[in-house]
């Protein structure tokens, strides 16, 4: 039997997913799984219920997405956020990582990024180590070389370069400011 997905926009982090769970069980719509940017559930769902969804999801910042490439948006933002948050990151390319899990060519995935989202897919996923390694630098854990490794830049100094180049503070600096500028993964 072929899953039933609902794709859900702006679920972007691990506190979104229990929203999602809490809002199907108050409805009282079963599902298997909830996952960034989609929902498995159990059954089709009447137009009714589509609509008190929509109406909850609606009221915490979420959205229904049933348009084909705005579903395909979806995964592949979903996809970047949960490889640069995963606890075990696979060390591949990104283009490998988008190929195989949406099952479409890198080129054609690309060119339908760029031109629903205004800008690359590169520039997208910089644009979520940055934040990823604000809160990182945050919190204080890890060496600035673990983060590097975590993240998948090739030394700490060019993690540094980078971070630079699009925060401008170096990662020490920023660290010392103390700054709290970190943006929510649904505004990047």
């Amino acid at each position: 039997m072929e899953e039933i997905k609902i794709h859900i926009k702006n679920v972007v982090c691990h506190r979104c997913i229990m929203t999602v769970e809490s809002i199907l069980k108050n409805l009282e719509i079963p599902f298997k799984e909830v996952r960034l940017g989609e929902a498995v559930i159990s059954r089709d769902l009447s137009s009714i219920e589509i609509h008190q969804l929509q109406k909850e999801f609606e009221k915490v910042g979420f959205e229904i997405v049933q348009d084909k490439t705005q579903k395909m948006i979806n995964q592949i933002k979903s996809t970047i956020i949960d490889e640069v948050y995963s606890n075990d990151p696979s060390n591949k390319k990104l283009s490998e990582i988008l190929t195989r899990k949406l099952n479409y060519d890198y080129s054609h995935i690309t060119h339908l990024f760029t031109e629903q989202e205004g800008q690359s897919i590169q520039k997208f996923y910089n644009a979520v180590r940055t934040e990823r390694v604000k809160e990182l630098i945050s919190n204080d854990e890890y060496s600035l070389a673990t983060i590097a490794d975590l993240l998948g830049y090739s030394t700490p100094a060019y993690l540094s370069t980078s971070f630079k180049k699009t925060t401008g503070y170096t990662p020490s600096e920023y660290k010392s400011l103390n700054l709290n500028d970190r943006n929510s993964l649904d505004a990047v």
